[in-house]
């Protein structure tokens, strides 16, 4: 496999530098893997919707050898409703913490706000560690990737295979004996599901497939790099459509 092409800091709309790839480029790999929630973005009309949503990546499955993006959704959803009627989709996935910092109030407002979020928000164990996380640059990228989604049918043994394979990827226990960390708040200790049991376990939920086609990677800076799937014989695995520039015609 030859050398990932460095970060660029090329204009979002260029593709100079795009990298074609038989695998996902490693950082994204390694991103999906350590994510916790992704973005999910659909449109129709004209209308765009962004979702968060639990996920599981499989680098390939008895049903495709392409990596692909598994969700569940429920079938009456906006995101849902979005799909059937436009299955292009894209998804932001980053692992870095997001906790902001306070900031200083520099634009002479009259209110009493002393920054976003105020001081003594920060003061805490816990919002100290998430900001010396963050400091510490765990991880320094997002990824876009974009794809073409589908609804496994119903009842089917493909159904039935990614179901299973995305509750046991949702399915946490954090300690060596089971035992709740404290870095969770008591909401999280109450139900630390992450939402399984209504957006995954559900009888009427429907699996989401998506195919990844291509994609970037970005960094703190504002450097990227485009890359995309190569297809054997130039055709998407889950379609049999050919490719162009990424996008099934």
């Amino acid at each position: 496999m030859a050398a990932e092409a460095p970060l660029n800091y090329e204009a979002s709309a260029g593709s100079t530098n795009l990298q074609v790839t038989n695998t996902l480029p490693s950082e994204v790999a390694q991103c999906l893997q350590n994510a916790r929630f992704l973005h999910l973005a659909t449109c129709t009309n004209l209308f765009p919707h962004v979702s968060l949503m639990n996920y599981t990546y499989l680098p390939s499955s008895p049903y495709n050898s392409s990596p692909t993006i598994i969700m569940t959704t429920n079938p009456s959803s906006k995101k849902t409703l979005n799909l059937i009627s436009n299955p292009h989709v894209s998804l932001l996935v980053h692992d870095w913490v997001s906790h902001r910092p306070p900031t200083t109030n520099r634009r002479g407002s009259t209110n009493d706000r002393a920054g976003s979020p105020p001081p003594e928000a920060s003061r805490s164990s816990l919002a100290a560690l998430l900001l010396n996380l963050n400091t510490s640059a765990l991880s320094s990228i997002s990824v876009t990737i974009n794809g073409d989604a589908r609804l496994v049918e119903r009842g089917t043994p493909e159904e039935i295979y990614y179901k299973e394979q995305h509750l046991d990827n949702n399915t946490f226990i954090d300690g060596e004996e089971g035992e709740r960390t404290s870095l969770w708040n008591e909401r999280e200790r109450e139900d630390c599901d992450g939402g399984r049991g209504s957006f995954i376990e559900g009888e009427d939920v429907r699996v989401v497939v998506v195919a990844i086609t291509d994609g970037r990677v970005s960094d703190w800076k504002g450097a990227v790099r485009d890359w995309s799937l190569a297809r054997v014989g130039g055709h998407n695995a889950e379609s049999g459509e050919p490719l162009v520039n990424g996008i099934t015609t």
